[in-house]
């Protein structure tokens, strides 16, 4: 091959970068194929996916039950819109409404859309059921929390990058910090007009910050307390990724790891998107009892998209692997494990301090700072080992493969990420 002639991952980011958007950073490497944990370039190069679409892909990539059901069903009914009933979607209502506890379900496409719908819920909640005057219903959310970018979402972020230049911004929203429950305690005494609180279990684009073992406990109750709704953004840690079926199961003593019906905090709102399609197809959701669901009348809310036959078939598929395969278990297991053996190399590291995280959703802190670009070196340099990851915040890396991979796998991931982080040490 000639010098000046462009490889195909060349070709394919110049494109990209010609006739796309700039709305994202993307790691310098081409993907056209995936299957289980692995992803593979352009170029035929292999690689260990350690982001799984930022834990979309929780199932592992093109998961032969999940594709199944979507091949299947695209060749019988794709899209009536929710102005006919579909044959579909009252059945995953019933499965994913036994799955996760709930009384009823609303469907979406994205985790986004899903927030929106959350919040909307539970204003006219506050409105038709608690009493709060018309327009002045406020939510508490957390510093550094990360629910999408749609305009009402990033009105009450604190990213600069996602709010700059996009205001007038939406108002009604209380920020306090994040693990903190006498911030929110505060809150709610000095305001009489709160609908909701709506929080991460583990703030993931934040770092994969983990709130104290007590936290969602206690913000549940306090909630209760003030007759609040407790919002749980489930997008990312839900569907086994931390080592239990929801995030909000916490530390229970259940042995059964798939089991939500008798949570450590059961939300009033659970908001999921992301894995519940297994990241087959754009599928979310968000799931309340009566008291909070019936507020929802014919023309107030609304997809053409949400709740397609396509997407419940894919849906139920998807759930189904989790508990067939016992993902939530695995996630728990390999976990521990991951952060154990990096805790051991930590010890006597100088280029990363801190590993944190639950089940298989976990981050490496480098001692550098966040506006360095040493996260991302590293992140280069895992790449040329075979290994995918992502930076987040600067000077954190983000590690959550899909919840399929063996210990085998994992073990052989931890020995790319220290040789890599060997590579570095000064």
């Amino acid at each position: 091959m000639s010098v000046l002639e462009k490889t195909a991952t060349e070709k394919a980011i110049e494109q990209e970068n010609q006739y796309g958007a700039h709305n994202y950073h993307p790691l310098p490497v081409v993907l056209n194929k995936g299957e289980g944990v692995y992803v593979w370039d352009v170029e035929g190069k292999k690689y260990y996916d350690f982001l799984s679409a930022y834990s979309a892909v929780n199932q592992g990539h093109c998961h032969p039950k999940i594709v199944d059901a979507m091949s299947k069903q695209a060749e019988t009914l794709t899209l009536t819109s929710r102005a006919f009933y579909n044959d579909m979607l009252g059945k995953f209502e019933k499965y994913a409404t036994d799955y996760f506890n709930f009384d009823k379900l609303l469907p979406m496409n994205t985790g986004a859309e899903a927030v929106e719908t959350a919040l909307k819920i539970c204003r006219r909640w506050a409105y038709e059921k608690k009493g709060i005057p018309e327009g002045e219903a406020k939510i508490i959310v957390c510093q550094n929390n990360f629910h999408g970018r749609t305009t009402t979402i990033i009105s009450f972020s604190n990213d600069p990058v996602a709010r700059k230049n996009f205001g007038p911004y939406t108002q009604g929203f209380i920020k306090i910090a994040y693990d903190d429950t006498s911030a929110l305690e505060e809150a709610l005494e000095k305001n009489d007009d709160v609908a909701g609180f709506l929080v991460e279990p583990i703030q993931g684009e934040a770092g994969v910050y983990v709130p104290s073992d007590d936290y969602l406990t206690k913000a549940k109750a306090i909630c209760e307390k003030h007759n609040v709704l407790f919002i749980a953004d489930e997008v990312q840690t839900g569907i086994a990724r931390t080592g239990r079926l929801l995030a909000t199961c916490g530390n229970c003593d259940c042995e059964d790891y798939s089991c939500s019906k008798t949570p450590e905090v059961k939300p009033d709102i659970l908001i999921l998107g992301k894995a519940l399609s297994g990241g087959a197809y754009p599928v979310s959701a968000v799931l309340a009892d009566d008291n909070v669901m019936s507020v929802i009348t014919p023309g107030s809310h609304g997809s053409t998209f949400g709740g397609n036959p396509v997407a419940a078939a894919v849906a139920m598929a998807a759930l189904e692997v989790v508990k067939e395969e016992k993902l939530a278990e695995n996630a728990e297991k390999l976990g521990n494990i991951f952060r154990n053996e990096l805790n051991k190399y930590i010890e006597n590291s100088s280029i990363c301090n801190l590993v944190r995280g639950k089940g298989l959703l976990n981050a490496i802190v480098i001692n550098d700072s966040e506006d360095s670009d040493t996260a991302w070196n590293i992140c280069l340099k895992l790449r040329d080992n075979g290994l995918l990851a992502k930076p987040t915040h600067g000077n954190i890396i983000r590690f959550a493969p899909p919840l399929v991979m063996n210990e085998t796998q994992l073990r052989e991931c931890l020995d790319i990420i220290i040789s890599t982080l060997k590579e570095f040490e000064k």
